[in-house]
């Protein structure tokens, strides 16, 4: 038995449900084809199993097939009360987009899984479904590190009601890049990092996703929810089982302005100082309601001088790993195309383009282009607004 949490928000009310809902320990709540028809209705089995689930085990192919059309539902153009009256279906599609052997991860669903992990976290299940996770993130990235990259650059970019789990996840995968490229930290410390900027919010999971749907100024209640957060995850982590010293004083630091040396910081403070300055770029990177977000290299700016003005370490780190241009970037060439970073090189400024725009400005097929060559240099970023094409992950991971 596999047990995935239930995100409640997906669930709609007067349809049959394409799959049995589970209890906590598994125990069936709900039969293939069960009717939720009200809010009252769903308190009713939350109080029967305290938490949802889906034994994937038994209802994968439906489960998939669910969150695929909720997804599609939630990005057309439909409002509200249409999506409510659509019926969910519990057949797959047979597409060769999504094949079952594909090496590359269902993005989408990991943005689904991590976001009802943090909002409403299982005291019971937490720990081994956090590491069960956190494990596939952690290998992936390892072996595929710019797939990773422009996977999740390219979502920070597109989505923003699935801010914290997409914005944890890039910063993630950034700092144990890091980490292990240039600061060669032990593979121990790497581990704790990449935990440490999952769960660096967990205390204002749900509060981020409101906040990047905001148009509105902060209130006072939640800038201090934003001040106290990094106390309220730690105290938040503790209840759930966490032990990890340097896990634990990460996330207690992380949003601290602590400029300076390394040599001069507790590992904890270190990997601290490093989550900072990447959850700086994630964040700056990634678009709010209310705002358009930063260019990727005004973000790499942002990053590599500290709050004095001077140099930072891990924000020099970080612009050395990731290169100027990190993957999932849009660029200008100086042919006139334009495209995304696919890869990076040796060199920070020369990494490999995807052209998806001519020198007329106009979608074409895709092609590489190596930015070393005087004819492809690279002259500037482009900013996500002006990007006038849409390309599905699927293609761009498959280049």
């Amino acid at each position: 038995m596999k047990l995935i949490e239930l995100d409640l928000s997906s669930i709609p009310f007067g349809q049959p449900i394409p799959f049995a809902l589970r209890g906590t320990g598994g125990a069936l709540l709900a039969g293939k084809g069960f009717v939720i028809h009200s809010q009252e209705d769903l308190k009713k089995l939350i109080l029967r199993g305290h938490t949802l689930y889906v034994d994937t085990d038994e209802s994968e192919d439906a489960y998939r097939a669910y969150l695929a059309q909720l997804q599609a539902l939630l990005h057309s153009d439909k409002k509200l009360g249409d999506i409510a009256e659509t019926t969910l279906q519990a057949t797959a599609k047979n597409d060769d987009n999504e094949e079952e052997n594909s090496r590359h991860p269902r993005w989408k669903d990991w943005q689904l899984h991590w976001t009802q992990l943090m909002r409403n976290p299982d005291p019971e299940t937490f720990l081994p479904r956090f590491h069960r996770m956190f494990s596939a993130l952690a290998n992936y990235s390892a072996n595929n590190a710019d797939s990773a990259l422009l996977a999740l650059v390219q979502l920070s970019a597109e989505e923003v009601r699935f801010y914290s789990a997409t914005h944890g996840m890039l910063v993630a995968v950034i700092t144990m890049l890091v980490a292990r490229e240039t600061l060669v930290w032990p593979e121990a410390q790497v581990q704790s990092l990449g935990k440490a900027a999952l769960s660096m919010n967990i205390a204002m999971a749900q509060l981020q996703d409101d906040l990047a749907l905001q148009r509105t100024p902060l209130s006072a209640e939640q800038a201090k929810a934003i001040d106290h957060h990094s106390e309220h995850s730690v105290h938040k982590l503790k209840s759930l089982g966490v032990q990890d010293a340097l896990w634990l004083e990460a996330v207690k630091f992380h949003h601290y302005r602590d400029p300076g040396r390394l040599a001069q910081k507790s590992p904890g403070r270190q990997m601290a100082r490093l989550i900072q300055r990447a959850d700086l770029f994630g964040a700056r990177i990634a678009p709010r309601v209310g705002r358009e977000p930063m260019s990727v290299t005004s973000a790499m700016k942002a990053c590599y001088y500290d709050e004095t003005k001077a140099v930072d370490e891990t924000g020099a780190a970080l612009v050395k790993t990731l290169g100027i241009y990190p993957p999932g970037a849009w660029v200008h060439l100086a042919s006139g195309e334009a495209g995304v970073v696919l890869r990076r090189s040796d060199h920070a400024a020369t990494p490999i383009v995807a052209v998806f725009l001519n020198r007329d400005g106009m979608p074409c097929d895709p092609m590489t282009r190596n930015t070393a060559l005087a004819t492809n240099k690279i002259t500037g970023a482009v900013p996500h607004k002006e990007v006038r094409v849409s390309v599905a992950m699927d293609r761009l991971l498959a280049l």
